[in-house]
C-alpha cells in the first residue's frame, strides 16, 4: 500500500524542522561562547587558534542551517503550505538571519579588538626599542665623556711632567750658583761677612738696599771670576 504523498511531505517537513531546531540550538550555544571569548583579551597564540576554530564551527553550522531552510522551503512549496507552515518557515529564516548578523558583529568586534591589541603591542615594542636605543646612546655619550676626561688628565699629567723637568733644571742651576757663591765667599772673606750681616738684618728695610748692592757686587765678581 503506497503512502500518502501529503503525509510523506509532512513527515519530511517535521524532520527538517527538528534538524533546524537542533542546528539553531547549537548555534545559540556556540555564538554565546564566541561572544564571551571575544570579551577576553588575546594573550596567547592558543587563544587565537581557539577563536579561529570556533569561527569555522559557527560558519559550518550556519551553512547547514541555510541548507535545511532551503529544503524546508522546497518541501513547503511542494505540499501547498498552509498559513501555519509559512509562518514557521518565516520564523526559521528570521532566526538564521539573526544568528548570521550576530556572528558578523561579534567577529567584527573581535577583529577590531585584536587589531587594537596588536597596535598597542607594536607601540609598546617601539617604545622599548627607543628606550633601549636611548640607553645605548647614553652609554656611548658617557664613554666619550670618560675618554675625553682621560685625555685631559693625560694632557695635565704631561704638562706637570714638563713643569717638573723645568723645576728640576732650575734647582740644579740654583745649586750650581750656590756652589759658586760659596766658592766666592770662601775666596773673598769680605763677601762672606757681608752675607752674614744680611742674614742678621734680613727683616729691615736697609737689608733690601744692602742686598741689592751686594747682588750687584757679587754679579761683577762672578763675571770677573768666570772670565779668568
Amino acid at each position: 500500500m503506497n503512502a500518502n504523498p501529503m503525509e510523506e511531505k509532512r513527515s519530511e517537513w517535521d524532520d527538517l524542522r527538528k534538524e533546524a531546531g537542533r542546528l539553531e540550538g547549537d548555534l545559540d550555544v556556540r555564538l554565546s561562547s564566541y561572544a564571551k571569548l571575544g570579551d577576553s583579551k588575546p594573550s596567547s597564540d592558543s587563544r587565537d587558534v581557539q577563536w579561529k576554530s570556533m569561527e569555522m564551527e559557527i560558519e559550518s553550522l550556519i551553512e547547514k542551517l541555510l541548507d535545511v531552510n532551503e529544503a524546508m522551503s522546497r518541501c513547503a512549496a511542494a505540499s501547498h503550505p498552509t498559513t501555519s507552515i509559512t509562518q514557521k518557515l518565516t520564523r526559521h529564516r528570521d532566526i538564521l538571519h539573526e544568528f548570521t548578523q550576530e556572528f558578523k558583529r561579534t567577529r567584527g568586534n573581535i577583529i577590531s579588538m585584536r587589531e587594537h591589541a596588536e597596535l598597542l603591542t607594536s607601540v609598546r615594542n617601539d617604545i622599548n626599542e627607543y628606550k633601549a636605543s636611548g640607553s645605548s646612546q647614553n652609554l656611548l655619550r658617557e664613554r666619550a665623556t670618560i675618554h675625553g676626561s682621560i685625555s685631559q688628565i693625560d694632557d695635565v699629567t704631561g704638562q706637570a711632567e714638563a713643569v717638573k723637568g723645568v723645576l728640576a733644571a732650575q734647582r740644579n742651576a740654583f745649586v750650581n750658583i750656590q756652589g759658586k757663591m760659596k766658592q766666592l765667599s770662601d775666596r773673598f772673606p769680605v763677601i762672606h761677612g757681608l752675607l752674614g750681616a744680611i742674614k742678621k738684618r734680613k727683616r729691615s728695610k736697609d737689608t733690601i738696599v744692602l742686598s741689592a748692592v751686594i747682588a750687584v757686587c757679587t754679579l761683577f765678581l762672578i763675571i770677573y771670576w768666570m772670565s779668568k
